[in-house]
């Protein structure tokens, strides 16, 4: 009896995933690059609503025998994550994203002072920079399009464009998008003191003139209308903000606006977290062109907040020292937190200076230049 009993106990462990574990190393690897991910997101607070999920996405993706990531064959039901992935795939997560940042997100600041458009897509300029690095280092037009889109400093358009373009970079683009994203307060300031003097910093702008009950309204149908018009592949992402930011606006869909911030928002960024993890197996994700992508990523959010701030001190100077340079830093897409931080330096230099409303308009600028960019690069290098 105890011979059969040690020998059944060796036939489940000899099945077990942990014998299939140790045959191939790099799963460790990526087991351990999951825990090292959680710990930011969990212990350092590192966007933790979406690296949980992704690091939990990659623990789950690189489990031997689970067969969580089995496409549909033979009638055999698919494995849950490959059906989670569709959402992804189809621009189906992303898109419902930008609704809950349209619901979330006044647009008053940037119809107060439309000139903040031209800081949004100054801040644009690590999407092109990243994009002929990439090229340069021999990646292919498409993977190279992807890679740039981290300049955005907006994630769901960051894995928009992945999933359409290059789907097997998903992981690691994403990965370097959202950990910059988390790491603006520490990128940022650096670069912000470097091209502005003290004298520019401590410039006090003017209140912004009040923005009517019918702007706010008009504002984002005028917006789809034109931008969808002229660049069709924006649809999904900017129809989404635009229709999330009508439901805030509009008077008479609280209900549906509270859903789109909260609820579904919340419900969204968990499957679009593990979907992202999931691709991140290691015979894809521990690769050269990885390291490549981390490095090209930090660059092309560097270069989007030089273009910020280098158009911040132009419009400086042509208005007189009436602009404060330091909002051009928030044309990049992270809403608020690129925002916070001008705030933050301006108050730095200045105690008495509130910037937070004022960078407000190119911060939203830079999701609507940022979603415009990812259009356009579709548009280009979409099959």
């Amino acid at each position: 009896m105890q011979f059969s009993f040690i020998g059944a106990l060796e036939e489940i462990l000899a099945g077990s995933g942990f014998a299939a574990l140790f045959s191939d190393p790099r799963s460790l690897v990526m087991i351990l690059i999951a825990f090292v991910l959680l710990f930011l997101g969990i212990g350092k607070k590192f966007e933790p609503l979406l690296l949980v999920p992704i690091a939990f996405g990659i623990l789950l993706a690189n489990f031997p025998l689970t067969g969580l990531l089995n496409a549909p064959a033979n009638g055999a039901s698919p494995g849950m994550l490959w059906v989670f992935y569709q959402g992804v795939e189809h621009a189906i997560y992303p898109s419902l994203i930008f609704l809950g940042i349209g619901a979330m997100t006044d647009f008053g600041p940037l119809i107060a002072r439309p000139s903040s458009l031209l800081l949004g897509a100054a801040a644009q300029l690590g999407i092109f920079a990243a994009f002929l690095m990439a090229l340069a280092l021999g990646f292919a037009p498409n993977v190279a399009a992807s890679i740039g889109i981290i300049g955005g400093a907006d994630g769901p358009t960051a894995i928009l464009v992945t999933s359409r373009l290059a789907a097997d970079y998903l992981p690691a683009i994403a990965i370097a998008a959202y950990s910059y994203m988390a790491l603006i307060p520490l990128i940022q300031p650096p670069l912000m003191r470097a091209l502005t003097t003290k004298k520019e910093r401590e410039i006090k702008m003017e209140q912004l003139r009040p923005v009517s009950k019918t702007e706010k309204i008009v504002f984002p149908i005028a917006v789809a209308t034109v931008v969808i018009l002229l660049i069709p592949d924006t649809a999904p992402l900017i129809g989404m903000l635009m229709l999330g930011n009508l439901f805030r606006e509009c008077g008479v869909t609280d209900r549906l606006s509270d859903t789109a911030q909260n609820t579904l928002c919340n419900i969204v960024t968990i499957f679009l977290g593990l979907s992202v993890g999931c691709k991140a197996v290691a015979e894809k994700f521990l690769t050269m062109e990885t390291i490549k992508i981390i490095v090209l990523g930090l660059i092309a959010f560097m270069f989007s907040t030089i273009g910020g701030l280098l158009f911040g001190k132009i419009m400086c100077k042509l208005s007189g020292g009436k602009v404060n340079p330091l909002i051009g830093s928030a044309g990049v897409s992270a809403v608020p937190m690129a925002a916070r931080v001008s705030q933050v330096e301006g108050q730095k230099a200045n105690p008495a200076n509130f910037l937070l409303m004022h960078a407000m308009g190119p911060n939203v600028a830079g999701v609507i230049g940022s979603a415009v960019a990812a259009g356009f690069l579709l548009k280009v290098f979409g099959a």
